[in-house]
């Protein structure tokens, strides 16, 4: 009987929340069971708020000892994004299970080995990879932008250095700096970057 391994992976605390991974998880159980593969329950591997935009993730890592050491006929991943997010390290962990007669299928995406499912996986990798970059661009835009007009988000009041001002009609919540605190966090940052003054000894 050919013998498969399943692999499920979410990124996100929300995702996490919204049980997306159990989802996921049913999804492979009963692809496995249509195609009536042999499933050891230990060979069902889930990485929980782990990004795909890294190999180091726990699972994926003992997925990937597994297909070394004892050899599995079939992963079984949901998309080719949630095993990993770049388009090269889809590419290297495909190639990497090949090598040890492992074959990756996808319920959603191509699931045969022919040179048009290999390129469509290729481009879905792709363009995976490029939806995370437009993310990230996005966000660090998003912060950039904050951050030159002058809106605070305050969570738990001013840092030290700084006095909060609340949100009036006319202008946004914002910091104010304290010239005599300021001085005192300038003087400790210089401590550390020019005298190399440990941070416990900044802080005692």
């Amino acid at each position: 009987m050919t013998s498969a391994a399943i692999y499920a992976r979410v990124s996100s605390g929300r995702q996490k929340k919204d049980q997306t991974i159990g989802s996921q998880t049913a999804a492979l159980r009963a692809h496995v069971a249509q195609l009536h593969l042999e499933l050891p329950e230990e060979w069902a591997f889930e990485d929980e708020g782990h990004s795909g935009a890294t190999l180091i993730r726990p699972a994926l890592e003992r997925l990937r000892d597994l297909v070394a050491q004892v050899g599995v006929d079939v992963v079984l991943c949901y998309s080719p994004d949630r095993l990993a997010r770049k388009f090269a390290y889809q590419a290297l962990l495909i190639a990497e299970f090949a090598r040890t007669g492992t074959r990756v299928e996808f319920v959603k995406g191509p699931r045969g080995d022919s040179p048009e499912d290999k390129l469509l996986i290729q481009f879905q990798g792709m363009f995976a990879e490029y939806k995370k970059a437009q993310l990230m661009e996005r966000y660090r835009r998003g912060k950039t932008y904050r951050a030159r007009t002058g809106p605070v988000n305050v969570r738990g009041g001013a840092p030290f250095g700084y006095r909060y001002l609340r949100k009036t009609p006319e202008c946004g919540a914002t910091y104010e700096i304290l010239e005599a605190e300021a001085a005192l966090v300038a003087e400790l940052f210089r401590r550390y970057t020019d005298d190399g003054v440990s941070i416990a000894d900044l802080t005692r």
